[in-house]
């Protein structure tokens, strides 16, 4: 029987690169003490990974065109398997801050070539209501990373982290060997990715929908890059972070039922989208007046809600028009907003002050959010409608 792309599969996949990157972000505190490296360094380590991410999802996106969907999620599962091994045995910051890079690189992989996947198997609504479901697993996927990696960081140190990252690409690779489908359209001819890019680059809502990705996920990654330093500033016992995430899991539940019930009662984008910046900002605003008390974390449940049902709809959105060229395009917009993320990373990592950094993400977005609403009258604004993307 030919095998299909299940929901199963497909939200494990999507789940796969913030669940292992925020299984390590509890280490940090750990790599900075072990290697002797400052908070702000230490920190740092998150920004470059998604650096590298953004380049990993132009090569694995471009490939997903050339090979295939499966061919090239297993190739980068596999890579990321390496260079987690590679980071267990680092004897050095340095060799370390490498092998994360490549690590990056690889998962990379289960972004872009999950979503290429999804794509070419669900359209319109229904393509909507997947990706609701996936930004449900977006979202859990890091309250359970920080929980797990709590509790591997607290026994093993940021050792323990890395062999549970090796561990799950060992699994995840497996599991996608045995199941994964090609789902790539037979007779798709590979896009031209410099035409491809030329296209993209030309159209506001393109950037929009990268900056409005970006700015979310900063809202998002800049808690769990930076609170691991604010709980042991505070004097909390480091597990607490970990628990913290089941309070930002409820928050991503409650976020995806108000979601569903927004789109069935016919919510537009533009409207969603001013509801969740003001959730988010409310959020941001709180945690800065708490950002000194041990209740800061209580407010980020606001951001986690915002983001669970922006996310999804962003996604579902941004590619539209480009369903002759799906993964050369994913890749590019993936390009634009992991650039976009980590450079606000490195400025969250250089501030060290959450509040601060979810209350100016949350106002950017706000703004971004007008601008969309007197664009609604436009037609997208001219967007793009390609029959072809070569």
């Amino acid at each position: 029987m030919q095998r299909k792309l299940t929901l199963t599969l497909a939200t494990v996949m999507m789940m796969f690169p913030q669940l292992a990157e925020t299984i390590y972000s509890p280490a940090l505190t750990h790599i900075a003490t072990g290697f002797q490296v400052s908070a702000e360094i230490a920190a740092q380590t998150l920004s470059c990974y998604f650096f590298a991410f953004a380049f990993g999802v132009v090569v694995w996106g471009r490939l997903c065109d050339l090979i295939g969907r499966r061919p090239t999620l297993l190739a980068g599962l596999a890579l990321y398997l390496l260079a987690s091994l590679a980071a267990l045995c680092s004897g050095s910051f340095s060799m370390l801050l490498a092998a994360r890079i490549v690590a990056a690189f690889g998962a990379a992989v289960g972004s872009v070539g999950t979503q290429t996947a999804i794509r070419d198997r669900f359209d319109g609504e229904q393509l909507a209501r997947v990706f609701s479901l996936m930004g449900i697993a977006m979202a859990l996927s890091p309250a359970l990373g920080v929980l797990s990696g709590s509790l591997l960081s607290h026994y093993w140190g940021y050792q323990g982290v890395f062999v549970g990252l090796a561990l799950l690409a060992a699994l995840l690779l497996a599991y996608a060997a045995w199941r994964l489908p090609e789902t790539r359209p037979q007779r798709l001819a590979p896009a031209a990715f410099c035409a491809t890019l030329g296209r993209m680059v030309q159209y506001a809502d393109i950037w929009r929908s990268a900056l409005l990705v970006a700015l979310f996920n900063i809202c998002m990654f800049s808690y769990y890059q930076l609170a691991p330093f604010r709980f042991a500033a505070l004097g909390i016992p480091a597990p607490w972070f970990g628990y913290s995430g089941l309070l930002l899991a409820a928050g991503v539940g409650i976020g995806a039922a108000i979601n569903k019930r927004l789109l069935t009662a016919g919510w537009r984008f533009g409207a969603l989208l001013t509801l969740v910046c003001a959730l988010s900002l409310g959020g941001g605003v709180l945690v800065w007046l708490l950002e000194e008390t041990r209740g800061f974390a209580l407010p980020m449940l606001l951001v986690v809600m915002a983001y669970g049902i922006a996310i999804p709809n962003i996604l579902a959105r941004a590619l539209r028009n480009y369903k002759a060229c799906m993964g050369t395009a994913g890749a590019l917009l993936g390009l634009m907003y992991y650039l976009m993320l980590g450079a606000g990373l490195t400025l969250a990592g250089l501030a060290q002050r959450p509040g601060v950094v979810l209350t100016l993400g949350s106002l950017c977005a706000l703004g971004l959010a007008w601008r969309v609403c007197s664009a609604n009258g436009k037609q997208d604004e001219g967007a793009p409608r390609p029959e072809r993307c070569d």
